[in-house]
């Protein structure tokens, strides 16, 4: 297996073990979302400001990695026509789950983001794409895909990690990596992640994740940073997430 089917075979495996992001949403937060009543994250902790989306019914709009059902099931009942693409079989599974049980179409593709995505130029007025490219090794690439599908004055939004996560060791005390974490070329940075049962995991710049953006052809109007949600660098309150709303020019 390459990289990318040993993430999607570990995510998989997460939901089946109740990984929060895999756990899609319930009857009542989807009738809630319907009366106006709804939130969704791009990062661990911080909602999404509505103003970041503007009017969503009858956008067309790309989940970019970002199965689950939680975020779909919200946007579809807001009005968006919705396409969700994700690698893991399970995410797709909640996906199909919670469109079936609230009686709304979606399409359903699942795919690799490191490859071409399989959809036409200027297809979608948004992409929403939470933390996932950590587990890309190459993101410049995926940000010009979602330029590619987006049509001119698109919106990206967009959730990604912070190299800090990858600097410390499991108990988030200790510096211990040298970056950029790379377990591709890096046989030590490997083992770490095969011994905590992480898939496989890449850090990124803020080169990589803004200057990547302005490079695809992006321009950013607003950011925030959010916490890991939970263990030592969330107590101390160290941003390690940044959510990105980005519009192609």
């Amino acid at each position: 297996m390459n990289y990318t089917d040993i993430n999607a075979s570990t995510i998989d495996r997460w939901i089946e073990e109740g990984w929060e992001w895999g756990v899609p949403i319930d009857h009542e937060t989807y009738l809630k979302a319907r009366s106006g009543e709804w939130d969704v994250l791009l990062t661990p902790t911080k909602p999404v400001p509505h103003e970041w989306f503007g009017e969503l019914k009858g956008k067309k709009l790309l989940g970019l990695a970002s199965g689950g059902g939680q975020q779909m099931p919200i946007f579809a009942a807001l009005g968006a026509d919705c396409t969700v693409f994700d690698y893991s079989e399970k995410q797709l599974e909640s996906e199909r789950l919670v469109a079936q049980r609230e009686g709304y179409r979606i399409r359903i593709v699942r795919g690799d983001m490191t490859k071409r995505l399989p959809f036409d130029d200027g297809e979608f007025d948004i992409v929403f794409h939470p933390v996932s490219n950590c587990y890309i090794k190459d993101v410049l690439h995926v940000w010009r895909e979602c330029a590619r599908v987006l049509k001119k004055g698109g919106v990206l939004l967009s959730g990604t990690d912070h190299f800090v996560n990858y600097l410390v060791d499991d108990d988030e005390e200790r510096i211990v990596n040298r970056l950029p974490f790379d377990p591709l070329e890096n046989p030590g940075q490997m083992k770490q992640l095969e011994e905590n049962d992480c898939g496989v995991q890449f850090s990124h710049t803020i080169t990589e994740q803004i200057g990547g953006q302005l490079k695809a052809g992006f321009r950013l109007t607003d950011m925030y940073e959010d916490t890991n949600g939970s263990g030592r660098l969330h107590e101390l309150n160290v941003p390690t997430m940044l959510a990105m709303r980005s519009v192609k020019e």
